[in-house]
């Protein structure tokens, strides 16, 4: 989305938040206003990048000075403003590469084993763990909505929600096939062996973008178990929901109540829901295009994580790009990879800096 598409809808969501219609009869008027907040952090974003460009034209004429001490000046700073401007264009283009209605919504990630057994299942914990240590970096609220852990200490199943500024333009990029190339511990020969983990990448929805019907869902309490499926609580507070018309099943146990569960899963489920019908409308435009998580397979991957080489290769990238430090990255520093992936795909949604 371009950056007067994105101040269209500013102006246009400033109108309708301050429309009483709007505010006592639109069921959608809490997501215009989380919709507006984030929109204003883009446009105050924009307005700080333009004037920096601004400053950095007016700084490069300076630099032809007759005076020396002058151009030393503006030497010092050209040389402050550069690094700005380049951090700032980042910042804008990853908010402008995802729809302005998405902007502010947050996240819910989900990762599962793929190939490789019990060696799969501890690259998820490694992976969870890389998600919390990002999450931290940026100030995310992080939530746990369903843990499956094994007993060698990996998962079969994570599913987590993040909120905060900036969210979904980081997080959507991780969605795919990951895969890891290392010994395992139960490893006796010293062989390396490939492992691979999917992460499903889903909006969170609100209740206005999903009707759900009670008489469409099918609720069931249930134990809470932990690792080896012994129950870990005596009362019935883990909660199952199938929605009969899709059939597609949700659970939660990670709360203490039977309530707070039925909410944490509601919530997955509708997500869910919408991500099926978004799937649904991009397969009807290409029939051709496959799903974010694909099956798992090895052949599969958006990334690989090398322990041997030390490395981290995304394959949306291409020549020296597309390279990145293993122990960094594993430590949540996914922010370098995230840039060079926005501007890979960025390309005109700011206008030339030079026109400006």
């Amino acid at each position: 989305m371009k950056i007067k598409d994105i101040q269209k809808r500013y102006e246009e969501l400033g109108r309708l938040i301050v429309d009483p219609a709007v505010m006592k009869g639109d069921p959608a008027y809490p997501r215009y206003l989380k919709e507006h907040g984030a929109l204003a952090g883009t446009m105050r974003l924009y307005e700080r990048y333009c004037s920096v460009v601004s400053e950095m034209k007016d700084t490069s004429a300076l630099l032809e000075d007759a005076d020396p001490d002058m151009r030393r000046l503006a030497q010092a700073d050209t040389e402050r403003l550069e690094p700005l401007r380049n951090r700032l264009r980042g910042e804008l283009l990853l908010e402008l590469s995802v729809d302005d209605s998405d902007l502010g919504r947050d996240v819910i990630m989900e990762i599962r084993p793929g190939a490789g057994g019990e060696e799969a299942a501890l690259f998820v914990a490694d992976l969870y763990r890389m998600y919390l240590r990002f999450a931290a970096s940026h100030d995310w609220k992080t939530t746990r909505m369903s843990l499956s852990p094994t007993d060698m200490g990996g998962y079969k199943e994570v599913i987590l929600s993040f909120s905060g500024s900036g969210v979904f333009p980081r997080l959507r990029f991780e969605g795919g096939t990951h895969r890891v190339q290392r010994v395992p511990v139960t490893e006796s020969q010293g062989r390396i062996h490939t492992s691979t983990a999917t992460v499903a990448i889903l909006l969170e929805a609100d209740e206005v973008d999903i009707e759900i019907r009670p008489e469409d869902l099918e609720v069931t309490a249930m134990h809470s178990g932990g690792p080896g499926g012994q129950s870990v609580n005596t009362a019935s507070s883990a909660v199952r929901i199938v929605h009969k018309p899709t059939g597609l099943m949700v659970h939660c146990e990670v709360e203490r109540s039977q309530y707070q569960n039925k909410m944490t899963a509601m919530k997955l489920l509708r997500s869910r829901l919408m991500e099926q019908e978004r799937r649904r409308i991009r397969n009807e435009q290409d029939s051709a295009r496959r799903s974010q998580i694909g099956t798992g397979d090895r052949s599969e991957k958006i990334r690989t994580y090398n322990f041997p080489q030390l490395r981290v290769t995304d394959h949306r990238l291409s020549g020296d790009h597309k390279n990145f430090e293993l122990e960094r990255v594993l430590g949540g520093d996914l922010d370098t990879v995230i840039e060079r992936l926005t501007e890979n795909e960025a390309l005109g949604l700011l206008e030339d800096d030079d026109d400006r």
